[in-house]
């Protein structure tokens, strides 16, 4: 049986992925290059904020099985690499 918590991250990652296909339709659709940047602009508030939902609902998951240091960690990990992105 499937855990609750991976349950939750499938679907997340789901929800996301069609938002994504979404935003392609509606490019294409719209075919202007500065509404296309405003959808873009949308989905990158959208990815940085699904990957650190479903890491907190996976680490949550397994909250009993991995110690605090690790939780830690995996943690600093998505905060390096966020701040890697905004970095130039």
């Amino acid at each position: 049986m499937l855990e609750s918590a991976l349950i939750y991250m499938v679907l997340l990652r789901i929800l996301s992925g069609s938002l994504e296909i979404t935003a392609a339709g509606l490019m294409f659709k719209f075919n202007d290059l500065e509404k296309a940047l405003a959808i873009n602009s949308l989905l990158a508030l959208v990815g940085p904020t699904v990957l650190i939902i479903t890491t907190g609902i996976g680490i949550a998951g397994i909250s009993e099985k991995i110690s605090y240091l690790k939780m830690v960690c995996l943690f600093s990990g998505v905060l390096l690499i966020l701040l890697s992105l905004k970095m130039k």
